[in-house]
């Protein structure tokens, strides 16, 4: 190799880099276009096809890698693809080496293939993920009305989807080839598949073929072994975690009824004294967690589980008092300790109950006497589905690491070590052959290869085990991203409101305060059991987080209309009016930005912008929808929105006194706002009352 293709090498290389860079563009600004539009295409392959096609598999495949980590900051799940977004470019760069790419034959069966990988391979990666559920679509929709299986209706639907996308993406990438100058293509050009299949005529095996097979060997051990390791850990985790949650329901199932009337419990059953009322309590632990499936209280007897208490469940009626059931085989080996009212370890069973996760937790009498257990049982097939999960995540990563590393590794051992080598015998052949004056040049250019070939080998080592800890490293730094995402989220959240706040010179604190009423209203209306399905407290969280939100459509609210002093015209209020559907709108274009991930509190903030205005007998706008058609934090918020503004001081009017702005709430029950939520906000007068006293201090001082 002489001084001058040094220089060209790394001219090349440079190249490659920007070859990379803009295919990244070319494969996220189309595919962020067809998402903006809805349609049912990901056009994210077309810079990773022109990388490989033009560049090689190097080129190609950080294409792939570095695309669907970028696309992982607004859709994680982009990340599991990774791996067949890699294999695309190996397919790629195979198909260009062979000249078949631009030809049809070749063209026809390259987009089979990529159909194959992205839409067979990553459409059994979906179902995987589902939790061996298809979502589908209208297609799958209609193949699965043909006789289809769920299986095979969205694996067929998704390939068909994916042989469209691949169709168009390799015709845009044929496209460019045509349009591009010839030597502008061959600028970025290398022999692709070189790089594994070798050139050399060897005696065995080539350098080339025993470093990729070390690296792929010590990369699918590591992996395996890190990966083993690290699902079990998740499994033994997730287990114990579940194991305490179930003691602690149990703990509270304890304190729910009176050891000491266990016998008269098994004699009367529902008609002894407390015992409705404590299988109420054990019913509402259940209701409580969604992993919890059962919970109830056992006798343990040689004869087997005298049922003491089984509340009925969604999965069924429970055993009536004095019912004998017997013993699970998974029991058999405790059977002793619980006849001696002793403590056992949590025990995992699959027999006629189900997959479970169980825990007994034995309760004395006043003399000090085993009476019985509390037993709960933990849903092992959720447990399952959050360890598939996180399985994929943990594949999906370390594949798309070992792929990218292997290919870099393998291009880096054939500049850095094999291509040296091989330059530096053909020089020392030819100095040896040459004549004096010619052989000054020839050890110009064996100086300047400066090869350390066994640096280099050391090197690489280090850097395999460097980047195998990095992956591990990798998936902690991703879970502390989110976290800072969510948290930086809230904060927007609050931020957008103040701007909207800040136009509206008459609003003064309201988004804080309605904020403040809502939550008093929610979590009143929690205490009294109401809405208890819904009414969790991420329900109240996303809610209470999302409240700020209701009024962002005034953004699009001219000035002069938002701070009239007077009273608004009949078309003036018609233009106010459609800030609820301009609001839910902005909202609807947020949560495409964030779609598959974990966007519950933007749809709340849509519900709170599009019916706050809503009223209970159907008289509100912007669609005139009525009762509990309306959403209940869309309820609440009517109630919170409407106190603010009676209490607040207005440029065009001073604000109500709080007894007052309360009567007039208290009248409109039924007619304006719901009468349930009247009633909780009625119920927290006092807190209400501070606020508002504390709001018209804060207000009156901005005047």
């Amino acid at each position: 190799m002489s001084l001058t293709d040094m220089n060209t090498q790394k001219s090349r290389n440079l190249r490659s880099m920007q070859l990379c860079a803009v295919s990244i563009l070319i494969n996220v600004l189309p595919s962020l276009l067809v998402s903006k539009l809805g349609l049912p295409l990901y056009l994210d392959s077309i810079g990773t096809i022109f990388a490989a096609a033009v560049g090689g598999i190097v080129p190609g495949t950080v294409t792939a890698f570095l695309t669907n980590l970028i696309k992982g900051c607004w859709d994680l799940s982009s990340v599991y693809y990774i791996p067949i977004n890699i294999l695309l470019a190996l397919l790629t760069a195979f198909f260009a080496r062979q000249k078949r790419l631009m030809r049809f034959p070749g063209t026809l069966l390259a987009v089979l293939c990529f159909a194959l990988a992205g839409g067979g391979i990553g459409g059994v990666l979906t179902w995987y993920l589902n939790g061996s559920v298809f979502s589908g679509g209208a297609f799958a929709a209609r193949l699965l009305e043909s006789g289809f299986s769920p299986f095979l209706a969205g694996i067929t639907s998704d390939f068909l989807y994916d042989l469209a996308d691949k169709a168009i993406s390799l015709l845009a990438v044929l496209l460019l080839l045509r349009v591009l100058p010839q030597d502008f293509v061959d600028s970025f050009s290398v022999d692709s598949l070189s790089l594994i299949l070798g050139e050399v005529k060897v005696r065995k095996l080539s350098l080339r073929m025993k470093v990729m097979l070390l690296i792929a060997g010590l990369m699918l051990f590591v992996g395996i072994a890190v990966t083993g390791i690290t699902l079990s850990l998740f499994h033994n985790s997730i287990i114990e975690e579940n194991a305490d949650f179930a003691y602690s329901a149990a703990r509270l199932a304890v304190n729910a009824f009176d050891a000491d009337r266990v016998p008269e419990y098994l004699e009367k059953g529902e008609a002894a004294e407390g015992y409705l009322e404590s299988e109420a309590a054990l019913s509402r632990i259940v209701e409580s967690a969604d992993n919890i499936d059962y919970v109830y209280v056992y006798q343990i007897r040689e004869d087997g589980c005298h049922v003491v208490l089984d509340p009925d469940t969604a999965a069924g009626p429970g055993d009536d008092p004095g019912v004998v059931v017997e013993f699970d085989e998974a029991f058999l080996g405790v059977l002793d300790t619980l006849l001696k009212g002793g403590e056992i370890d949590p025990i995992i069973s699959n027999e006629k109950f189900g997959w479970l996760l169980s825990v007994y937790l034995p309760v004395t009498d006043s003399r000090g006497v085993c009476q019985c257990y509390v037993g709960v049982d933990v849903s092992m097939p959720r447990l399952h589905a959050t360890e598939r999960v996180f399985q994929t995540e943990m594949v999906s990563l370390f594949l798309g690491f070992s792929m990218l590393i292997t290919v870099l590794a393998i291009w880096l051992a054939d500049s850095s070590v094999i291509r040296p080598i091989n330059d530096m015998a053909a020089a020392t052949t030819a100095f040896a052959t040459r004549s004096v004056g010619i052989q000054e040049d020839d050890l110009a250019v064996i100086n300047a290869l400066d090869i350390r070939t066994g640096d280099e080998i050391e090197n690489l080592y280090h850097a395999i085990a460097s980047t195998t800890a990095e992956v591990v490293q990798n998936v902690v730094d991703i879970q502390h991203k989110n976290d800072q995402i969510t948290r930086l989220q809230s904060g927007l959240i609050m931020v957008l409101a103040d701007m909207v706040e800040s136009r509206d010179k008459c609003t003064g604190n309201h988004v804080r305060n309605t904020a403040s009423y809502v939550s008093l209203i929610l979590q009143r209306m929690q205490e009294k059991g109401e809405y208890p399905e819904l009414l969790t407290d991420d329900y109240i969280r996303d809610v209470v987080s999302s409240a700020p939100l209701h009024d962002v459509g005034k953004i699009t609210v001219p000035d002069a209309l938002l701070n009239k002093p007077g009273k608004l015209t009949e078309d003036e209020f018609a233009t106010m009016k459609q800030h609820t559907v301009a609001g839910g709108e902005i909202i609807d274009n947020a949560i495409d930005l964030v779609a598959d991930a974990n966007s519950q509190y933007l749809n709340e903030a849509k519900k709170l912008t599009l019916y706050h205005h809503e009223r209970w007998d159907g008289k509100g706008y912007p669609y005139g929808i009525k009762g509990e058609d309306i959403p209940l934090s869309a309820r609440v918020m009517a109630v919170a929105d409407v106190f603010d503004a009676l209490v607040s001081r207005r440029s065009y009017k001073e604000g109500f006194p709080v007894d007052k702005a309360f009567s007039i709430i208290e009248e409109e029950s039924g007619t304006h706002f719901d009468p349930d939520v009247v009633q909780a906000f009625l119920d927290c007068r006092p807190q209400a009352t501070d606020i508002a006293n504390a709001a018209t201090v804060k207000n009156a001082k901005e005047y």
